[in-house]
């Protein structure tokens, strides 16, 4: 029996060995005094990549964009206390996301940990601070125990369902040295999905008059695309998204009917409702279906990675554990044994999608027109990341997708200021693909820091700023709640494009649709970081069915 090889080195060499044959190339993060052992060998790894940013909440939005768009594990490194406190809105982001983030923290002194003695970054007690929105967290101690902790963080990341995870580590145990176990890559067995299960979803599905598919984020994190359509088009069922599950299928293919708003207020009614009401069985693949808002009588099929979001949301549910692409390319085996293919319904889905797309009552202007340059100008293949603004809210419906992993959200989360961060992530994943984040004003200026991380790192990301000089939907629906009042939702900016030239980026306005696709495509050619502002007034409310959210 071979021996488990061992070698002497620091815990912080020790850190970065592991994460680099676990595949990890970079690592975004902010230096700060407990963690200068971990960062300092990441010198000894030519091919590995820090991103400084500018502020420890970008490092984990980085991550997370990275992680996203990549589908790989994105590693965000920080101080304890305040730095951690900052990256938490990232993580939350991640943790909605069902995101694969590693967060490394540094801790305060070993002997000093839960004393409140005052020291330097001090928080009592972190682990119990992080625990809401990560899967898992752990505090390590000395050097020797750092790659069998990292081993099962690899391992709580990608099992089951993908949701952040954090490990801490206090200064003594990343600069002592320690004889460590040479470290290897940590192999992820999927679950096998159960026979009895698929057997009967199969039945279901076999049976249904009218069936249809509720597609969601988990289709495009386990990349069953493929899988989708090919039982979407044996059984005739035309798809909905969530957003989060925009671009699993191409909304170029006459199956793909589009994503649903959310719930209804009573006021108006999206037309895709009438048809899903029409169906009898809805196979509900990665979502945890909490905004369908489906009839009593409707049979729901469930496929989830997670328990506990099956038939959380709908009574009616019988439901498959387990990857979904595992799950997909199992139930189509089992229900061409049982049914022939149905009759193909072009004619009849691509009408939905027509009367859909055209009815006047839902095209919201100037919003319809900015979505429509958005899709004119960005690439086939490029990538839309979006904030809590209105038009990114109007985007979840009506901008065409086409490829898995290039549409993203804050998911239930919602986090303002998220989407300029995190789709410099993104970039990192992707250069070669166009990258576009959209924010308001007020949701940029949380991270506009971050262009000099753009600049500084050639990340060439382009940013299209809507300003109306407010919190755009909080004035508006002050002012409709409360008789034309408001109170703190206007803002005073700086000047955008002197904003983005004293960062030595591109700058553009556009006040119009027309101007800003002519813009984007502009900066595309340029092929550098590119910042678009767009002046636009108060617009009319993007949630015109009602509230929405992304699953």
């Amino acid at each position: 029996m071979k021996k488990n090889l061992k070698t002497k080195m620091t815990g912080g060499k020790c850190l970065i060995d592991c994460l680099y044959k676990e595949g990890v190339r970079v690592i975004f993060g902010l230096p700060g005094v407990q963690m200068y052992h971990a960062i300092i060998p990441i010198l000894d790894y030519p091919d590995m990549k820090f991103i400084t940013t500018r502020h420890e909440q970008a490092t984990t939005y980085m991550a997370d964009g990275y992680a996203k768009a990549s589908g790989k594990v994105g590693v965000a490194m920080v101080v304890p206390g305040p730095g951690l406190q900052n990256a938490s809105a990232g993580i939350t982001n991640a943790y909605a996301s069902s995101s694969r983030v590693l967060i490394v923290s540094g801790q305060i002194d070993r002997d000093k940990i839960s004393k409140d003695v005052g020291i330097l970054h001090e928080i009592n007690d972190q682990l119990d601070i992080i625990k809401p929105i990560t899967k898992w967290q752990t505090r390590v101690l000395n050097a020797k125990k750092i790659p069998s902790v990292v081993k099962k963080a690899f391992k709580k990341i990608s099992a089951g369902r993908p949701r952040p995870v954090e490990i801490e580590i206090p200064p003594e145990a990343l600069s002592e040295f320690s004889h460590v176990q040479n470290y290897k890559k940590t192999k992820i067995q999927l679950a096998n999905i159960d026979k009895k299960s698929v057997d009967k979803a199969s039945k279901i599905l076999a049976k249904a008059k009218r069936p249809v598919i509720w597609a969601g984020g988990g289709v495009n994190i386990s990349g069953a695309s493929a899988e989708l359509l090919a039982l979407a088009e044996y059984l005739q069922a035309p798809v909905l998204t969530t957003p989060e599950g925009k671009g699993a299928i191409s909304d170029k293919h006459y199956l793909s009917i589009g994503t649903p708003q959310g719930r209804s207020t009573g006021n108006s009614k999206d037309p895709l409702r009438d048809f899903f009401y029409t169906c009898d069985v809805v196979l509900a693949v990665g979502t945890r279906f909490a905004n369908a808002e489906a009839k009593s009588s409707q049979q729901v099929v469930q496929i989830d990675v997670d328990l506990k979001e099956i038939g959380r949301n709908h009574k009616k549910t019988f439901g498959i554990l387990g990857d979904a692409r595992l799950a997909l390319t199992q139930l189509l085996k089992t229900i061409k044994n049982k049914t022939k293919s149905k009759t193909n319904q072009k004619n009849f889905f691509e009408e939905i999608k027509l009367n859909r797309y055209n009815n006047k009552e839902t095209r919201v202007e100037p919003l319809w027109s900015y979505v429509k340059a958005l899709r004119n100008a960005i690439p086939h293949d490029g990538i839309l990341v979006t904030d809590m603004t209105t038009i990114a809210y109007y985007s979840r419906v009506y901008y065409h997708t086409y490829i898995p992993r290039s549409y993203f959200t804050s998911s239930y989360s919602g986090n303002l200021g998220s989407a300029f961060p995190t789709s410099l992530g993104v970039k990192i994943a992707k250069p070669k693909q166009t990258v576009v984040s959209i924010s308001g004003d007020g949701g940029f200026l949380f991270n506009s820091q971050e262009l000099a991380t753009a600049a500084q790192f050639g990340i060439n990301v382009i940013a299209v700023v809507f300003n109306d000089g407010a919190y755009g939907n909080v004035k508006r629906d002050m002012k409709e709640m409360f008789n034309n009042k408001n109170l703190g939702s206007d803002l005073i900016n700086p000047d955008f494009i002197k904003l983005a030239d004293s960062y030595g980026v591109a700058g553009f306005k556009a006040d119009s649709p027309e101007l800003l696709e002519e813009s984007l495509k502009k900066a595309i050619k340029l092929n550098k970081t590119a910042l678009i502002e767009v002046p636009i007034g108060e617009t009319l409310s993007p949630f015109i069915f009602g509230v929405h959210a992304a699953d």
